[in-house]
């Protein structure tokens, strides 16, 4: 996805890191059995969509009220969506857009802490050509927000200490997840993750080299993070990895699908990741996958996926509300998936 993004249906010390990689394979196998072990779902989960008609939707939370928040970067907005009719209002409109079109930047992700929410703004900077402030923004209201962090300036200042190329000084964020009452946030572009406090503070978390971190979801102090991979986005770099606040390097969970871009649990701590789909050089400008090739997937404890749901069109996001899961995809569209 070339440090930007885009269903249907070393630890010094051997010591330290075997126990690293030990703590990692324990996480796994306590969150989620493994292929060997697993029982047969008694029912095909079955896909139905929700929501149509959006424009680039992106990220996506869970909100204190149980609703789904999304958000719509085309248009610098995020929705309410009610998990159980589909209906669809405006929490908040007027955040910058995407500068550049779908899967470009704009407002990319959304989180709360308490009732309020924090929208993640990315790709609108002078680097990319915009005026805007590139970072967190709290919501205010409707139609106010205030910047709480400006992670734009704050890479300007503090560039990446790993070479690599990157386009965008500023950065290119992905997701932001809350964490120990802040917020930690990903990094496709510069390829790190940022620690951000709710006074505004920023920090890196942890860095790394090309691996196009993606999505979080955290298990107590355990970060666990999806990486998209470099470009061609192959099976064998899209990965689930893990890591704590002491880390100086990623351990990997699993491996095996391509273009990993979120991850999520479901019901009985059973993690699954998502698959953007299938890399197509033709399109690489564009950083698209193939239409109708991405797919949801369960996190086996033997270090692989299994493919649950096929088929899906360039999802981005995901969610789980009781035994539903709700994948949101760049096309503008929300799909409820039951039965897993």
């Amino acid at each position: 996805m070339k440090n930007q993004i885009k269903t249907q249906a070393t630890v010094t010390g051997l010591k330290i890191k075997t126990s690293m990689v030990l703590l990692a394979a324990a996480l796994i196998a306590m969150i989620t059995p493994s292929a060997a072990t697993a029982r047969p779902p008694s029912e095909t989960p079955t896909a139905t969509l929700l929501v149509s008609g959006l424009e680039g939707t992106q990220g996506s939370t869970v909100g204190p009220d149980g609703a789904l928040y999304v958000t719509e970067s085309l248009e610098g907005r995020i929705w309410r969506v009610d998990p159980e009719t589909g209906q669809v209002t405006t929490f908040a409109s007027g955040l910058p857009p995407s500068l550049f079109g779908i899967g470009n930047g704009g407002v990319v992700d959304v989180a709360f802490i308490g009732k309020t929410a924090y929208a993640l703004v990315t790709g609108v900077a002078s680097d990319s050509g915009g005026t805007s402030v590139v970072g967190i923004y709290r919501v205010d209201g409707p139609a106010s927000f205030t910047v709480l962090a400006d992670i734009g300036e704050f890479n300007l200042l503090n560039p990446p200490t790993i070479p690599f190329h990157f386009d965008l000084p500023t950065g290119f964020q992905f997701a932001i997840e809350t964490y120990r009452g802040g917020f930690l946030v990903t990094d496709a572009n510069l390829n790190r993750v940022l620690r951000v406090t709710l006074d505004g503070e920023i920090s890196v978390f942890i860095d790394f080299d090309n691996i196009v971190p993606t999505g979080l979801a955290v298990f107590g102090e355990t970060v666990l993070m999806a990486e998209g991979g470099p470009d061609p986005h192959t099976p064998q770099t899209g990965k689930v990895v893990s890591f704590g606040p002491k880390s100086s390097t990623a351990t990997e969970v699993a491996s095996g699908v391509p273009w990993v871009l979120d991850l999520q649990f479901g019901l009985g701590r059973t993690l699954y990741a998502l698959s953007f789909g299938t890399f197509d050089p033709n399109t690489e400008l564009l950083n698209l996958a193939v239409p109708n090739t991405g797919a949801l997937a369960k996190v086996n404890g033997d270090g692989t996926f299994t493919v649950v749901v096929q088929g899906l069109n360039q999802p981005t996001s995901l969610q789980f509300i009781g035994d539903d899961a709700y994948v949101v995809t760049l096309t503008g569209e929300i799909w409820k998936i039951d039965d897993l």
